[in-house]
């Protein structure tokens, strides 16, 4: 969420300050298959300590947390923090930012980024990664992503993305560039399937609301574009009329490790 130097891009600062409910009602959660990632991929378990870096309003953490292991949440934006903090009390919650992580060197046997890295995707990020891991320690990067390959995703996807602006985002590919980084090996890459079934007022609606850059928008702007997606509800055939829907989805994750004469 933050830039080179450090300071929280403006979209995330005012729209995920603004946005925490919808994140929390409007995001889904992950495929079963990520459990077996963390621990068979990235090394997270009992007696591991890992890092949820950007952790928003703890979407992810749950997941960290099943594995056994101590995880220390990490999260600048103070209403996304006290939401994680009040749905999971037992997890040490602090605040900060990937460019200035509050772990001591070396501390860490895994960093885990879910739907965040592409705010911070910096050198001075990955450096400051590098020195809380321990050697041989690994960096995760968990996305869930939007099939665009269905056509009405795709459609609502142009809709959203009219008012995007400068935010960075995972599908932009801008994140990429930092790899290969200093001191850590290659990157690899998996891919899960999975989906969002609920009631279009969430997994439509409050997904959209929940969109950093939608939720930094004026009143105005904000109440335009929910009059266009209410009409995009209602001429869709895939949505039209429908209680409940699913939305298609693909979860990307992606490790790479420390290495281990690196410090």
């Amino acid at each position: 969420m933050t830039g080179p130097e450090g300071a929280i891009h403006r979209a995330a600062a005012e729209g995920f300050s603004r946005a925490a409910d919808d994140y929390v009602r409007g995001r889904p959660d992950y495929p079963a298959a990520v459990a077996d990632w963390l621990r068979d991929t990235v090394g997270v378990g009992p007696g591991a300590t890992a890092v949820d870096l950007g952790a928003g309003t703890g979407k992810f953490t749950p997941y960290l947390v099943g594995t056994g292991a101590r995880v220390v949440a990490v999260e600048p934006v103070d209403a996304m923090r006290a939401r994680l903090s009040a749905a999971w009390p037992g997890v040490d919650a602090r605040a900060g930012t990937a460019e200035a992580i509050p772990l001591p060197d070396a501390s860490a046997d895994a960093v885990v980024c879910a739907q965040s890295f592409h705010w911070f995707a910096t050198p001075a990020a990955l450096a400051e990664v590098r020195r809380v891991l321990k050697p041989g320690g690994r960096l995760g990067l968990v996305w869930n992503v939007r099939d665009l390959g269905v056509g009405w995703v795709s459609r609502l996807g142009r809709v959203v993305g009219r008012v995007e602006g400068d935010t960075p985002r995972y599908q932009s590919g801008a994140w990429r560039s930092v790899f290969p980084a200093p001191g850590f090996g290659p990157l690899r890459e998996r891919r899960f399937p999975h989906a969002h079934t609920g009631p279009v007022d969430d997994v439509v609606l409050n997904r959209v609301r929940s969109t950093s850059f939608v939720a930094a928008l004026p009143p105005d702007g904000r109440a335009r574009l929910e009059a266009e997606l209410r009409a995009f509800i209602a001429s869709e055939p895939e949505l039209q009329g429908k209680a409940v829907v699913t939305v298609p989805y693909e979860t990307v994750a992606y490790d790479v490790a420390k290495a281990e004469s690196s410090q």
